[in-house]
């Protein structure tokens, strides 16, 4: 029961924390408008990459659940 708990308070606690590694901070604050731009870039193409591979998952396990339900 206790461990439950603690799971779910740890789970939902959200700690204020910087994501941006120093070597990363230093480029943009001296690189300008399009070091940043190139870095955010490089952001968003990488994090599209994870919905990506869950949608592609939903869309093969919906079309397998299709298949053996007419079944």
């Amino acid at each position: 029961m206790y461990k439950k708990v603690i799971l779910t308070v740890i789970l939902f606690i959200s700690l204020d924390t910087y994501s941006q590694c120093a070597m990363c901070r230093a480029v943009v604050e001296q690189g300008g408008e399009e070091v940043a731009e190139g870095i955010n870039s490089g952001i968003v193409y990488l994090m599209a990459f994870p919905y990506l591979l869950i949608a592609v998952t939903m869309f093969l396990f919906y079309r397998n659940w299709k298949k053996s339900s007419v079944r």
